[in-house]
């Protein structure tokens, strides 16, 4: 019997972004988030949180959060982190490519 070494995981899908990005956000926040929650006006991320949460998006999904992708509406809801998580991990999908 072999075994394929090539074998590659494919990357998350949106979905799996949002609910690892849900589930991490409830263990660490210590309550429920729902995806469309602006966890910034609700009052529940502080600034050392946030920069946690950042290091947290970047290790965990491989991408580099820099430049214009560092605006807060970027992190407000769990929407808007896996939206920037595709669109960072696509970029850079592209630029692997070329």
């Amino acid at each position: 019997m072999t075994t394929d070494q090539n074998t590659t995981t494919a990357p998350p899908t949106a979905e799996e972004i949002e609910r690892g990005l849900l589930a991490f956000l409830s263990e660490r926040l210590k309550t429920t988030v729902t995806a469309d929650q602006d966890i910034f006006s609700d009052g529940l991320v502080t600034s050392m949180f946030a920069m946690q949460l950042v290091v947290h998006l970047e290790e965990q999904y491989d991408i580099a959060i820099v430049g214009p992708a560092l605006k807060l509406d970027n992190f407000r809801t769990v929407e808007a982190m896996t939206g920037l998580v595709v669109q960072l991990r696509e970029t850079s999908a592209t630029t692997d490519d070329a």
